[in-house]
């Protein structure tokens, strides 16, 4: 009958390497979190997601386990170190929630448009307020900009875990909402298959998603999609110029990922371009 061999943790600070904490008969299997979650206890000030522990305090270790923040999920006995390891800790500072950081930044795009859009006092002038525009397309601009926060916040909430020879603009605007939608559900559920599983996102039977044969992130080119559509919509040069920004920044997340996934995956579709096809 074997006999279990605990590990001893020590973890230091890393900018003043004094030892803040020394855990006893912790168990092999143990993983990061479980230790982040014992450190707390000392120090109920350092949550464990305010933390960061490293095997090398300096981050430049030629081990890539060693120079970078250990993931929570690695395991303690899969670590390059002894039965004494040492540690190094780092306050990450006060943390907020992903959840509540794209809340808010959805909630206030959304409830500022509407401020403007009612026209209500202390904006307008009180011959002004509360006054309806008499042109169509300003109800439709409306509609469609408080149905694109609107989606967002549900998806927040309920679906992300911490994207003939002619149709009516509004259509290509809904289509470009329900793309973004379905390719984020996509992602979703490719995560929920287990976060030790590493796949590329695939097409699917949703039409939506066949977007996916020739770019890598479909939900950055459903949204630039819409919002070029809501430019057109309204004609309106500070929208467009908040779509043309905002396709810049969404271009460098899509080259990031792409580089990630054509580094982790030999078998990843050449076809593929970051956001546009074909093009870039």
């Amino acid at each position: 009958m074997s006999r279990t061999i605990f590990f001893e943790v020590e973890i230091l600070d890393s900018r003043t390497k004094q030892q803040l904490c020394f855990l006893d008969k912790v168990e092999p299997h143990s993983t990061i979190g479980d230790i982040k979650c014992l450190f707390h206890k000392s120090y109920p000030k350092w949550y464990p997601s305010r933390q960061a522990l490293k095997l090398d305090p300096s981050g430049l270790h030629v081990l890539l386990s060693e120079g970078k923040a250990l993931r929570d999920d690695d395991i303690l006995q899969s670590l390059p170190v002894g039965t004494t390891a040492t540690m190094y800790f780092r306050d990450l500072g006060p943390q907020l929630g992903w959840t509540m950081v794209f809340l808010a930044e959805y909630m206030g795009p959304l409830l500022i448009y509407l401020l403007f859009y009612f026209r209500v006092p202390y904006i307008y002038t009180h011959k002004y307020a509360f006054t309806a525009s008499p042109y169509p397309v300003v109800s439709m601009a409306c509609a469609c900009h408080s149905f694109h926060y609107i989606k967002r916040l549900i998806e927040t909430i309920f679906v992300h875990r911490f994207s003939h020879g002619t149709m009516p603009l509004r259509t290509i605007v809904r289509l470009c909402e329900a793309g973004n939608f379905s390719i984020h559900l996509t992602l979703n559920n490719l995560r929920g298959e287990g976060h030790k599983t590493r796949k590329f996102p695939s097409p699917t039977k949703n039409p939506f998603t066949w977007l996916f044969f020739f770019v890598s992130c479909p939900n950055y080119t459903y949204e630039v999609g819409a919002w070029v559509s809501f430019s057109i919509m309204t004609q309106c040069v500070p929208v467009a110029l908040f779509a043309f920004l905002g396709f810049i920044q969404m271009t460098i997340w899509a080259k990031g990922k792409h580089r990630t996934y054509n580094r982790e995956f030999k078998d990843y579709p050449n076809l593929r371009m970051p956001i546009l096809p074909f093009i870039l």
